[in-house]
């Protein structure tokens, strides 16, 4: 039960739903996004419940339900949200049928690694009645930030031992090839909390001159074709596997200017991948 079942609602021919993280989006309508996601070729969305969104935080129990029946209008769902654990968000999900609540969890410097995973087990532990009162699961994902949990080992720790009904992992092909990892082990690692998985992609770059005394890197998040991890192999791995869930392409992308051209090449590319 670890993985994201591709039950009769998703409704695609494909063993896969695709999602879009609608993060680049926020001035639009709820109906110019819903357009939008849909003239791309997406089966639904990953929506943030952040400020400034077109659903924000104190506002999530009476506008998620309206944003999920407009995307409904257009055939959408919303697979999942990004936001924070607060029983509101999880009865407002309930209430639109939105399955997944993705989130990351941080390393606390002062109190070390194993304090840390201690603490980060027992938060997760203490959410598990609202998992379980509004049937919602709660997904980690790896992220390179820097007190994030950033590896698949790292993210079995954490879940090892927890409901994979109330928790799962959210395993990202960008964050996996930024920390050095190889996708063949470390999607073995988490496959018993897989609920979904995220493509995006990425490379380290320099950022200051030769001339400087210490090179410092930061990512540049590129194009599918472009970064450090293998979507061709990735997906091919996923089918092996037998994986049926949701992709969910980020869109997170350096260039910020050409979001929408990039992402419409990105659903392509994947959407290539799988039906060869």
């Amino acid at each position: 039960m670890g993985q994201l079942e591709n039950t009769d609602h998703l409704n695609q021919p494909s063993r896969f739903a695709f999602s879009v993280f609608t993060k680049p989006w926020k001035s639009l309508s709820i109906d110019n996004l819903a357009a939008k996601v849909q003239s791309l070729g997406f089966d639904g969305i990953e929506f943030p419940v952040r400020e400034g969104f077109q659903v924000q935080p104190e506002q999530v129990e009476k506008e998620l339900p309206r944003l999920s029946s407009r995307l409904k209008a257009y055939g959408l769902h919303i697979y999942s949200i990004a936001s924070t654990t607060e029983e509101a968000i999880f009865a407002a999900c309930a209430e639109s049928g939105v399955p997944l609540i993705r989130i990351m969890v941080d390393v606390d410097f002062k109190e070390g690694y194993w304090a840390s995973e201690k603490r980060i087990k027992s938060e997760l532990e203490k959410l598990q009645v609202l998992c379980q009162r509004y049937r919602i699961k709660v997904g980690i994902q790896q992220h390179i930030g820097r007190t994030r949990i950033k590896n698949a080992f790292a993210l079995h720790r954490i879940l090892d031992g927890l409901d994979p009904n109330c928790f799962g992992a959210i395993w990202d092909a960008a964050h996996d090839a930024l920390t050095g990892e190889r996708h063949e082990l470390s999607l073995d690692v988490v496959a018993p909390y897989l609920c979904m998985v995220n493509l995006k992609n990425g490379y380290y770059q320099r950022v200051n001159g030769n001339e400087a005394e210490q090179a410092q890197w930061e990512p540049y998040w590129s194009t599918a074709r472009q970064g450090m991890a293998s979507w061709p192999s990735v997906i091919d791995n996923l089918i092996q596997r037998d994986y049926k869930g949701v992709l969910c392409l980020t869109a997170e992308y350096s260039d910020e200017l050409h979001v929408d051209d990039h992402i419409a090449a990105d659903i392509a590319y994947v959407k290539s991948l799988v039906c060869t």
